[in-house]
């Protein structure tokens, strides 16, 4: 789908994105997706939130790419996650605000960094309904975040990912039981080179389903 660019506001800082509505009056469900870590080189404009962005595009979602506070043109400056979980939290709500998206059912999808800022913020977020995580970064992420999680989940990784073990995922899909869906795609690491058809393809099939 063609992509149009746009602004918002997260607090008092103005931050870019990118927006895609599907064909037709709507209303259409809403999709904001969080890329990687802004320290290591992460935007928006990333290989693998492209993988997702197809995905939500082929099930008619209208969609949010974004770049957080202090990446490209967003004012601001990094917040190690804080901040960056207010900019998802303003990006649905911008986009759930939009003349042909609908107000609620709202999905939030993140890659690596942006898959931790997801789970985050998705809680607190009545509009959210559901989040899509692709390589949660398990090495990291504050355990305290993932014992909130009650609403569907998608838990995708490659099995060579160092950063998101198949096993830890794994253990993390069924201790969270019937409300998480585990992608795992062989022989794919943190950075999917290559492997992004496989990321849409796994995609579409647990949207088919939130």
């Amino acid at each position: 789908m063609k992509e149009e660019r746009v602004t918002f506001k997260s607090g008092d800082l103005t931050l870019e994105g990118m927006i895609a509505y599907p064909d037709g009056a709507g209303p259409h469900r809403a999709a904001a997706v969080c890329h990687p870590h802004p320290l290591y080189g992460g935007s928006m404009c990333n290989n693998v939130v492209d993988a997702v962005l197809e995905a939500l595009h082929a099930r008619g979602f209208a969609t949010l790419r974004f770049n957080f506070r202090g990446v490209g043109q967003s004012e601001g400056d990094f917040d190690n996650g804080k901040g960056e979980a207010d900019d998802a939290i303003a990006a649905i709500r911008f986009l759930t605000t939009q003349k042909s998206v609908r107000a609620a059912d709202a999905v939030l999808a993140g890659y690596s960094f942006g898959a931790t800022t997801a789970v985050r913020a998705a809680p607190g977020v009545e509009e959210v309904t559901a989040i899509v995580t692709v390589a949660l970064p398990l090495g990291v992420i504050d355990p305290s975040a993932l014992g909130t999680i009650t609403k569907p989940i998608v838990l995708l990784a490659g099995d060579q990912d160092s950063y998101c073990p198949a096993n830890h995922l794994t253990a993390l899909a069924e201790r969270l039981g019937p409300s998480a869906q585990l992608k795992i795609i062989p022989g794919a690491d943190h950075f999917f080179g290559g492997r992004e058809p496989e990321i849409t393809a796994a995609l579409g099939e647990a949207l088919a389903t939130l």
